[in-house]
């Protein structure tokens, strides 16, 4: 089982809101069976649109935390959007919102999603533009740390955290409380009360 304390990376900012399924990835390179072949063509309809796109630009190579606005991952509900994504290097997106399909799309397939409000994200966004700029994430403590020795803090669910410091998928976290549930039977069996849920 892989554990994950923390993440650590380097910072691309993306200054749009509403960013859909589709300008992640656009439908016509949806061609493949598997979950792989989409990071070569994430954002490629922008990418092709400006040699100034963020994703062109050589000083953002190798990010992996993608720092966006609000409800990224919008319309419509493809999990090949997130695939791209994961493909491509990005481990984190840090936004306002999100949609809430990707939100799930995305927990399945153990991409971070952080959010914050939107005064510290346009804060984000300005750092990454103009710096070398690096995000360390705390998961355990909820924490961020930047290379320019700023601190933020953000929430996450006792749901989220546990699948992400722990590897876990849905089954893995539910099996979690195995003990727990076996335990509460047996006391209601010594009481003579039968936990069925026939009864």
């Amino acid at each position: 089982m892989n554990t994950n304390q923390s993440l650590f990376g380097k910072c691309i900012p993306l200054e749009m809101n509403n960013v859909d399924t589709d300008l992640i990835i656009p439908a016509q390179y949806l061609t493949s069976v598997t979950k792989n072949g989409y990071g070569i063509n994430l954002f490629k309809r922008l990418r092709e649109n400006s040699n100034d796109f963020v994703f062109n630009q050589q000083e953002f190579q190798n990010s992996s935390i993608l720092i966006t606005q609000e409800n990224f991952g919008c319309s419509s509900s493809r999990e090949h959007a997130v695939w791209a994504l994961k493909e491509y290097g990005i481990q984190v997106v840090i936004a306002s919102s999100f949609a809430d399909i990707f939100s799930g799309n995305s927990l399945k397939n153990k991409l971070l999603l952080i959010q914050l409000d939107k005064l510290t994200i346009q804060k984000l966004i300005l750092n990454s533009s103009n710096n070398e700029y690096y995000l360390n994430i705390d998961l355990k403590n909820n924490s961020i740390h930047s290379s320019l020795n700023e601190d933020f803090e953000f929430q996450m669910d006792s749901f989220q955290k546990s699948c992400f410091m722990n590897g876990f998928d849905e089954i893995d976290y539910l099996m979690t409380f195995k003990n727990k549930i076996v335990n509460f039977k047996n006391a209601q069996i010594e009481k003579g009360i039968n936990p069925s849920l026939n009864q």
